[in-house]
């Protein structure tokens, strides 16, 4: 291993760490000159605090997080660059078999449509007025699992501050909760939604990719400090990570990475539960599957650029939920902590689709073309969201206007 750039990065047990996990497994970071040394964490918050303190180099990390570092919503963070994402999608919205059963009586059916079941869940809560508020759990406060809860129940009508609670549980942790009547719901990463359905705690009732289409989970969040001390060690880590995109994106592959993620060294579960995301064929938990092609996608539409759209709609939320007040320097913050410059440096040698453009606006179409190549362009439109709301990164305050 001698001459190779050593590089210590973290990761929780989840589906998405697939990049991570890839890259070391199957030699993409080694051909590009990196020792890549992987340590499994079990909570955000840990990842946060030993970053903060020097432990690791990079990890992967929840979308929001580097920003809300960067904003100094968290102790002890340190200044936080996302050069890369690490996929679309991923997530889903699982209840409780008791909630799900009211939420049948009032018109959900399969299909996870997040409108039908949004309004299924307001619905039952009305009938059962009177009673506890429901209880879900996300991963963390400044989680796409928060924000896409929110936003969702707030669509559909449901006050996600006055009508729910929100509690905060480990990854791990959120079938157990589930099953242990300690909450009535919750949004995460898989393959957790995948064993509570499995298992016949849960139902899943719809998905993070049909809440806000093409929309990350996890990105690469590395030490702003060690980013500017180490810019080659950084390229080959993406160079590598884009690689291990590649692959994990291949459908023939699927079987083999299950086999990999479901090592103990990483998510440490049975094959089974990884396979439903990978393929797209969603258990329900009522014995029936759904397919949702666009689940979880590794490399697909962009999956890795760091769009810096991305990054003001996590802020636009953050000041919409009261974490943090909308002004010119927060925004600024927010747009500076995603660098597709960088992004760019390191894989502009590669002959791969480079999107033209660093955020994606509303009523415009933006182009990624490969380097050097006379190959096919991806053609990219804007954000939306399941209640046909665009995001336009231009226009934050008209977007967060009541």
């Amino acid at each position: 291993m001698s001459g190779l750039h050593r590089v210590t990065a973290a990761f929780l047990p989840l589906l998405d760490s697939s990049l991570l996990v890839a890259a070391h497994e199957k030699g993409f970071a080694e051909a590009e000159g990196i020792e890549l040394f992987l340590v499994r964490e079990n909570s955000w918050a840990s990842i946060r605090d030993r970053m903060a303190v020097g432990h690791f180099d990079a990890a992967h990390m929840l979308a929001p997080m580097p920003i809300a570092f960067n904003l100094g919503l968290a102790p002890l963070a340190a200044r936080t660059i996302a050069p890369m994402a690490l996929g679309l999608g991923g997530n889903a919205v699982t209840v409780s078999r008791r909630l799900w059963d009211a939420m049948k009586h009032e018109g959900a059916t399969d299909g996870f449509d997040p409108a039908e079941a949004g309004r299924a869940l307001r619905a039952a809560m009305v009938a059962q007025s009177g009673a506890e508020r429901p209880r879900f759990a996300v991963v963390h406060p400044h989680s796409g699992h928060n924000y896409e809860l929110r936003y969702w129940l707030a669509a559909c009508g449901i006050d996600p501050d006055r009508d729910i609670e929100i509690v905060i549980v480990p990854p791990s942790l959120m079938s157990d909760a589930l099953a242990a009547g300690r909450i009535d719901g919750y949004c995460v990463g898989e393959p957790w939604n995948t064993v509570a359905a499995i298992r016949g705690w849960g139902r899943i009732a719809t998905t993070k990719s049909m809440i806000w289409r093409s929309s990350p989970e996890k990105v690469l969040g590395v030490s702003a400090e060690w980013a500017d001390a180490n810019p080659e060690a950084l390229g080959g880590l993406l160079r590598a990570l884009y690689r291990s995109a590649q692959w994990c994106g291949v459908p023939a592959h699927h079987a083999e990475l299950a086999g990999l993620l479901a090592s103990p060294a990483y998510v440490g579960c049975p094959v089974e539960w990884l396979m439903p995301a990978l393929s797209g064929h969603l258990h329900t938990g009522d014995g029936t599957i759904v397919q949702i092609p666009d689940f979880f996608m590794p490399h697909a539409r962009a999956a890795t650029f760091p769009w810096k759209s991305h990054a003001l709609w996590f802020y636009s939320q953050m000041v919409r939920w009261g974490q943090v007040a909308a002004n010119p320097q927060h925004e600024a913050v927010a747009r500076d902590s995603y660098r597709p410059d960088l992004y760019r440096i390191a894989l502009r040698s590669l002959d791969v689709a480079l999107p033209g453009a660093s955020a994606k606006v509303e009523g415009g179409l933006t182009t990624a073309t490969p380097v050097g190549s006379a190959g096919a362009s991806l053609i990219l439109g804007p954000d939306g969201f399941f209640d046909g709301r665009v995001f336009d990164p231009d226009r934050i305050a008209d977007y967060l206007a009541p």
